[in-house]
């Protein structure tokens, strides 16, 4: 065990391991020279290899806080290969934290940390993903709202300075 980890070192393998096997597989890909697979030889496809990595660090040796960066590996890479291919996907910084959500939630589901900010993200990712939809619905206050939109980071900051300065356990 290694101290104060949790973590075997036996499981230490599986990173690494994964890492190796995806990226001989990529590059084995890579010189057989398939057609249909070379729009995938992108340094996307690196992102999610490492990512899958991290993954299979974080589940298979229960190293639980893996979780987090092979969400947001995978995802980043998953994005850019996805954005030039669907017109409907999103290009915008609302899809990036939307990620970042995700990754919390699943690092929350198995450590028990991370809900709070998971959930901010989340909240803040529809909200800029779906800005001009809420706007719309809102029609009738929208001057006030595109007003108050200005100001959001605002809101951000001292939410944050509650969390530092007031909020005491």
């Amino acid at each position: 065990m290694l101290i104060g980890s949790g973590v075997n070192m036996k499981n230490q393998r599986i990173f690494p391991g994964m890492i190796l096997i995806g990226f001989g597989i990529y590059f084995f890909l890579e010189q057989i020279n398939i057609p249909t697979l070379q729009p995938y030889f992108t340094w996307p496809t690196l992102l999610i290899i490492i990512g899958i990595a991290y993954l299979f660090q974080g589940y298979g040796a229960r190293d639980y806080h893996a979780i987090l960066p092979g969400t947001i590996l995978a995802g980043f890479g998953l994005h850019f290969h996805i954005v030039n291919r669907l017109e409907v996907w999103p290009d915008h910084i609302g899809i990036f934290i939307l990620i970042l959500a995700l990754g919390l939630l699943l690092q929350y589901q198995k450590t028990g940390s991370g809900l709070f900010s998971g959930c901010l993200f989340l909240l803040l990712s529809i909200l800029l993903l779906f800005y001009d939809r809420i706007i719309g619905w809102l029609g009738f206050l929208e001057t006030g709202v595109t007003t108050a939109w200005k100001f959001w980071p605002i809101l951000f900051i001292l939410i944050g300075g509650y969390l530092l300065f007031v909020k005491k356990k």
